[in-house]
C-alpha cells in the first residue's frame, strides 16, 4: 500500500513540475537599432546579467550576447554618455532601463 502511494505521489509531483511554466522565453535577438548609454556591458551568461534579468522577469537562458546594464536612450539632443555608448535591441519599457539586449559598441 505504501509503495503504491509513493508512486502516485511521485507521479503527481513530476507531472505538476513538467506542466508549470518557468519564466518567459528569452527575448528574440534582433539587430541592434537603439543607441544607448549603459553603465556597463556584460555577457548575458554573467551573474550580473542573470540577477538584473531576474529582477525584471526576463529569461536569458540560451542567449550568449552582450547585454547593457542600467541603460538610457541617447537622444538627438546630444550624447552626454559618461559610460559605455552602445547600440542595442531597444529595451522594452517593462525592463525600466535596467537591461538592454545584444549591445554592440558604437564606433565613430
Amino acid at each position: 500500500m505504501f509503495s503504491k502511494l509513493s508512486i502516485v505521489a511521485a507521479t503527481v509531483v513530476i507531472t505538476l513540475a513538467a506542466a508549470k511554466p518557468w519564466g518567459t522565453p528569452p527575448p528574440p535577438v534582433t539587430p541592434p537599432t537603439s543607441p544607448q548609454c549603459c553603465n556597463s556591458v556584460v555577457s548575458s551568461t554573467s551573474a550580473a546579467a542573470s540577477f538584473v534579468a531576474a529582477l525584471v522577469g526576463l529569461d536569458l537562458d540560451g542567449l550568449d550576447v552582450p547585454v547593457g546594464l542600467t541603460c538610457s536612450p541617447i537622444t538627438v539632443g546630444g550624447n552626454n554618455c559618461g559610460s559605455t555608448t552602445v547600440k542595442c535591441d531597444a529595451p522594452d519599457e517593462q525592463w525600466s532601463g535596467l537591461i538592454a539586449i545584444n549591445c554592440i559598441p558604437i564606433t565613430a
